[in-house]
């Protein structure tokens, strides 16, 4: 999951150098955190949260299929 949520993040920043994933795992689940530059959070984010849901979404499924739950934390 942390690949994909890298190479998302890093098709849709200016500055895809500045794009750092970690993954924390927990008694609930997995939880990503995506930081990017300052300037990019916008990008990710997206008009009214629309990319930032999307790229939740895709994260549930993965994390369904694999049997466990997961969420996006945008740093």
């Amino acid at each position: 999951m942390k690949e994909l949520v890298e190479y998302i993040a890093k098709s849709i920043v200016n500055a895809p150098d500045d794009v750092v994933v970690t993954v924390e795992e927990s008694e609930e689940g997995i939880t990503i955190k995506l930081q990017v530059a300052d300037d990019d959070k916008g990008r990710v984010i997206g008009k009214q949260g629309r990319i930032a849901e999307a790229i939740r979404s895709l994260i549930r499924v993965k994390a369904a299929k694999a049997g466990t739950r997961a969420s996006l934390e945008i740093v």
